[in-house]
């Protein structure tokens, strides 16, 4: 997985992209392995850990409402963090988690959902992600690999690398 996370930052690079994050189940976990990449200073604008309801409201601008409709866990709200936070941060990528890693179901959704939105240049990608593990921190580190996996994929796609 590590190298998946150089290859992103040198992709970034060599296409001269900025990315932003905004996560809730990995708390930081994208924003953390991206700055182990030495040089990723140069692409990575930041991130908001928004961990709650509250804070993703406050942060990321989620309406209440969309929360209230469809829960922190769904397509609608990683819609409107990816977007939010791409503005925030005036970045070309932007990666938007939120999930269940346990260890009860929440919100009636089982654990191990995630819903994962990518921007890339004003188009979103929206991802149900569904982790084979049902460990806490493994839910979180599948989670991680599948956004680095699918953001390098999207890259090589727009610039037809």
């Amino acid at each position: 997985m590590k190298d998946s996370f150089a290859e992103l930052v040198d992709l970034l690079k060599t296409y001269e992209l900025t990315i932003s994050t905004c996560e809730s189940i990995t708390g930081g976990m994208i924003a953390s392995m991206l700055v182990e990449v030495p040089g990723a200073s140069k692409v990575f604008k930041g991130g908001l850990v928004t961990y709650t309801n509250e804070i993703k409201t406050r942060l990321a601008n989620v309406k209440s409402s969309t929360l209230e409709k469809f829960g922190a866990i769904s397509r609608e709200t990683v819609i409107e963090m990816v977007t939010n936070t791409a503005q925030k941060f005036k970045t070309d990528i932007c990666i938007a988690v939120s999930g269940n890693a346990g260890p009860l179901p929440d919100e009636n959704k089982p654990v191990g959902l995630v819903y994962v939105a990518i921007s890339i240049i004003d188009k979103i990608y929206v991802y149900e992600f569904n982790a084979k593990s049902t460990n806490r921190n493994d839910i979180r580190i599948e989670t991680v690999a599948f956004v680095f996996e699918e953001t390098i994929k999207l890259i090589k796609k727009i610039t037809k690398n």
